[in-house]
């Protein structure tokens, strides 16, 4: 990555959060700072959600997106989208229907529609570096050289060369009021299967909220949603009592003991934040009360 790209991904991430956070300085929700900061990311063609999504091993983008409201424990999920600007918003109008959590292709774009949602060709995802990874795919598929590590808001860029590409957006954020959420989204992995689903959209697997701590994460998708990582985490908070740093320490650990790659950002209801992955690195940022901006990377 070059320093220049560097540059203007550290500059989206930190135009992420201050949108987020400046939905909660005029006292919104956690929610709702978690769907701007993500809204954000999707339509920064640099990430790997919305405007920059990777591409199938048939040539199109399929994206997907989930949220969680810690305060009702509401949730809401979309995936196989292809014509959604922004799936994080669709899922939360899935969640607000009341009747609904989880919704996939035409019938969930029909919905977007009816909700009055920006909707877009499917050509307006096309971006010439994701198409070149597409490319890249086919001519060493356990090789492929990452050229661009995918970089995450308040979660984790999994980036293993045995692999080919994933990466995920994603928030989490704490109100005034002590509430919670989650929110993430993604485009999957680079020449994934036609009709793959990842942990991303999965409440439990990529997303979790609840009274006590919200998670975001990211990496090996098909392994976050066998270990349930998301809910194994905040479980392990309730129950064992354990605190997020630990609890998700615990969780990566054993998932990558599984053979999976990634990891996971959580806040809790304290406003204590923690990221922790294996895998390579990953970029993220934080911005508290003061407007005071801690970035992270490894």
């Amino acid at each position: 990555m070059t320093p220049n790209e560097e540059k203007e991904l550290r500059s989206g991430l930190y135009k992420a959060t201050e949108r987020g956070y400046a939905v909660l300085k005029k006292g919104g929700s956690a929610l709702d700072a978690v769907e701007e900061a993500v809204r954000a990311l999707e339509d920064n063609p640099l990430f790997n959600a919305g405007k920059g999504s990777v591409f199938t091993i048939d040539g199109v983008n399929q994206l997907e997106a989930s949220l969680m409201d810690g305060k009702s424990g509401a949730a809401g999920a979309a995936t196989l989208l292809t014509t959604v600007k922004n799936p994080i918003s669709l899922a939360r109008k899935v969640m607000e229907s009341g009747r609904h959590v989880f919704m996939c292709g035409p019938g969930a774009e029909k919905y977007a529609m009816e909700q009055g949602l920006d909707m877009v060709h499917s050509s307006y995802f096309w971006t010439k570096h994701r198409w070149e990874q597409h490319e890249r795919g086919f001519f060493s598929p356990q090789t492929v050289e990452l050229l661009h590590p995918e970089p995450i808001v308040d979660s984790t860029a999994s980036s293993n060369p045995s692999e080919l590409t994933m990466g995920t957006v994603g928030a989490v954020a704490i109100d005034s009021m002590g509430h919670l959420a989650a929110a993430t989204s993604t485009g999957g992995m680079s020449n994934k299967w036609n009709g793959r689903i990842g942990d991303t959209p999965v409440i439990g697997a990529g997303t979790w909220a609840d009274r006590n701590v919200a998670i975001s994460g990211t990496g090996t998708g098909e392994l976050f949603i066998r270990q349930g990582t998301s809910r194994y985490v905040a479980s392990r908070v309730d129950m064992l009592g354990e605190e997020a740093g630990k609890a998700s320490t615990t969780a990566i650990s054993e998932m990558k003991a599984m053979g999976g790659d990634g990891g996971v950002i959580c806040i809790d209801s304290n406003g204590n934040f923690w990221m922790t992955f294996c895998s390579e690195g990953m970029y993220h940022e934080v911005i508290a009360p003061g407007d005071n901006h801690i970035s992270h990377e490894s």
